[in-house]
């Protein structure tokens, strides 16, 4: 299950098609990342560079040139060093760049200063993501004075710069039947770990220990690494929106929140589960935990193509709103209330966001000034909320301290949505149930 060749080609014919005629677009890869002294992160892949070539090296760029008469994709990579491959693993080369990878034309990545330049010459507009990183910046610029100062000698410079990241981003944001199959599977992944992790908790663990099962679970079921840094938040740490410690031994009487996904193939599954580390809710946390699933479900009920983006998430900030004013924890008018956004003293979040290669994918959220329209192929995650802080002294101690997220991945559909991720359960029976399974 993978991303073939011929769609890589369909999405750079794609980007192309919305380029200006006698232009060029650059894209450079993603850079090793140091973590301390000698060592590297774990090399990620740029996912722009990555959902246009499916290339996975770093030191490398990628030009779209439309209508280049001697190929259209051309991709500057490392050589083959057999030395070097001995140590850190094995290189496509230019070769491989064409064989394997489609490029018309494949050069050194040391040879980029003499052929790239000649590549823009003359081309009337740039399209590059500028500001992404300062290095990469100066050497355009570098190239494009290069040119400039060579003006007299009928040298000709682009006229034009473009950012590349709105068009390139609105066709990521369409997945294709091959992207929704890549992350069906990597919800499936992610909700066998939620499940895992459910059936491990018990009094006395710790956090990283969850932690570790979530990871252990990805891993072997073919995706290495998650795709963000997981959240396990026991008791009080559950109401740290982004609470990444992880460090702490959880309590019977607590309810944990596990934030967690996997990234299959280079797509990011994004879920999260709340439950009681001892199995059985309580009667407080029961209350609350009913209200955001009753928020989620409302989502769930306006997110479908021809609505707008914006509608799932008032869908869920009047549940949890009303259901705030039913335990007393907000009083007053629901509708005033609402408009005040006193809610937001509990539900400080969106209701969502765009998935894809990205956790937080890219594409636009409004077109002009509107939210925009969701369609068929857009992938988004629901994930409604309560929070109350420890110390919020307006609502009475049984509640304080008890912090509830309930997220899942969902597809929009020609006739409705399809939620990637339902095989975790979300129902406080069935979890209960799967406790002590």
């Amino acid at each position: 299950m993978t991303i073939s060749k011929t769609e890589y080609a369909r999405r750079r014919r794609n980007l192309m098609a919305l380029m200006e005629p006698n232009s060029i677009a650059i894209i450079p890869s993603a850079n090793e990342q140091t973590r301390s002294r000698d060592t590297e992160f774990p090399f990620r892949q740029d996912s722009d560079f990555r959902y246009l070539s499916g290339f996975d090296e770093p030191e490398s760029v990628l030009a779209l040139i439309p209508g280049r008469r001697h190929g259209q994709f051309v991709l500057f990579c490392r050589e083959r060093d057999v030395t070097r491959e001995l140590w850190h693993g094995r290189r496509a080369g230019p070769e491989g760049a064409v064989e394997n990878f489609g490029a018309d034309d494949a050069f050194p990545i040391g040879d980029i200063d003499e052929i790239l330049p000649g590549l823009v010459e003359g081309r009337e507009r740039v399209y590059y993501s500028m500001g992404r990183s300062a290095d990469f910046d100066s050497r355009i610029m570098g190239w494009v004075n290069r040119i400039r100062s060579k003006a007299a000698t009928g040298a000709v410079p682009p006229g034009e710069f473009t950012d590349l990241d709105h068009m390139l981003h609105e066709l990521r944001l369409y997945k294709s039947a091959a992207e929704l199959r890549l992350m069906r599977k990597a919800a499936r992944i992610t909700a066998a770990a939620h499940c895992r992790a459910m059936r491990f908790c018990r009094p006395g663990v710790y956090e990283y220990q969850l932690e570790a099962e979530l990871h252990h679970e990805f891993a072997m079921r073919g995706a290495r690494h998650p795709a963000y840094a997981s959240i396990v938040g026991g008791g009080d740490n559950a109401c740290i929106l982004h609470y990444v410690d992880n460090a702490d031994r959880l309590r019977d009487g607590d309810l944990v929140l596990i934030d967690a996904g996997c990234e299959y193939r280079g797509y990011a599954a994004d879920v999260t589960r709340t439950f009681p580390v001892g199995g059985r809710f309580s009667r407080e946390q029961r209350a609350i935990y009913d209200i955001v699933l009753r928020a989620q479900h409302a989502a769930f009920e306006a997110t479908r193509a021809g609505n707008h983006w914006n509608q799932p998430h008032d869908a869920t900030v009047r549940v949890i709103t009303e259901g705030l004013v039913e335990l007393g924890l907000l009083k007053g008018k629901v509708d005033r209330l609402i408009d005040k956004g006193a809610y937001r003293d509990f539900y400080m979040h969106r209701a969502g966001h765009w998935l894809g290669m990205d956790v937080h994918d890219v594409g636009d959220y409004r077109v002009g000034a509107e939210p925009r329209l969701l369609e068929p192929g857009m992938v988004m995650t629901v994930e409604p909320g309560i929070y109350i802080a420890p110390d919020n002294r307006s609502v009475a101690k049984k509640w304080r301290g008890i912090g509830v997220r309930i997220e899942d991945d969902v597809a929009i559909t020609a006739d409705g949505m399809e939620v990637l991720s339902a095989a975790v359960p979300t129902a406080a029976d069935d979890i209960e149930a799967l406790m002590v399974s």
